[in-house]
């Protein structure tokens, strides 16, 4: 009987892969985080080099961006691990190598990893092919956020105790669901356990982005169309924050991209700085 094709997963979750892997290639020491394995993961043709994405100079920012904003949630999973939380969910996961990365802090934890069906079992076959496997205390689970069942049904199915604290993540999302999916999603997790952290990315309007980093951001939006999976919804931080709000979290606050710049970059001597486009949402329960 012939096997059934799964899908590899969509640009973005290649692309993402392969600006933190090149963070270890092409920048200089130190290094916010040392991802190879996402390379790996999704193992590219030796053309790579040649597509306009991978140019380390013209994505210079957007790589930045990406890899201060995983430094960042590194940093608070484990600040919350530290305080006991045992509970790791990404929503919109992709190719998101944490588990394999950091494994002393990752086998702490029960780690919920949640995407597209196809991207799911096509990344649970690699990590078997490349020998990593899925340890018990991760659980790639298949959800659709727009059509699909509950994703937290799923979550739960999975073995998810929504009696106790998580950390929730949602990086690089946002952008391509409805805003009354994204408040679906708000809702959901502030009815999570007292003491839960949610961490979302979203992308600003492109009028509240800074005017040199303008050009990148269309240029973005074009690539994400081209490939299928249009920026469909941009956020204010009122706007953003009155959703949480709303929501029924405890508290939120906005992080902008411009506070990850002076928290990671500041004593860089290179010029590698985050674009002011991606900034992020951290509420709690």
């Amino acid at each position: 009987m012939a096997h059934e094709q799964i899908e590899a997963p969509d640009n973005t979750a290649v692309r993402t892969a392969l600006w933190r892997a090149m963070h270890l290639q092409v920048d200089p020491p130190p290094h916010l985080i040392e991802d190879e394995i996402g390379l790996q993961l999704a193992a590219p043709g030796d053309d790579r080099r040649d597509r306009p994405d991978m140019d380390p100079q013209a994505t210079s920012g957007f790589r930045a961006a990406i890899i201060a904003r995983a430094r960042f949630i590194e940093d608070l999973v484990a600040e919350q691990a530290d305080r006991g939380v045992t509970q790791y969910v990404i929503l919109g996961a992709g190719l998101d190598t944490f588990a394999r990365r950091k494994q002393e802090l990752a086998s702490r934890l029960r780690i919920f990893e949640t995407d597209q069906p196809d991207t799911q079992a096509w990344k649970r076959n690699r990590l078997v092919e490349l020998g990593y496997g899925t340890p018990d205390w991760l659980q790639l689970v298949p959800v659709d956020f727009e059509t699909g069942p509950s994703w937290f049904e799923q979550l739960s199915t999975a073995g998810f105790d929504p009696g106790r604290p998580a950390v929730v993540v949602s990086t690089g999302v946002s952008m391509y669901l409805t805003k009354d999916a994204t408040t679906a999603t708000l809702r959901q997790i502030a009815g999570f356990a007292p003491g839960t952290t949610l961490a979302m990315t979203f992308l600003l309007p492109t009028e509240l982005v800074d005017e040199a980093d303008r050009r990148g951001l269309r240029a973005s939006e074009e690539g994400a169309r081209a490939s299928g999976t249009p920026f469909i919804s941009f956020y204010t931080p009122q706007e953003m924050l009155a959703l949480a709000r709303e929501a029924g979290f405890k508290d939120a606050r906005h992080v902008p991209g411009t506070s990850l710049a002076e928290r990671y970059f500041t004593d860089r001597t290179d010029d590698l700085r985050p674009s002011s486009g991606d900034n992020l949402l951290l509420a709690t329960t």
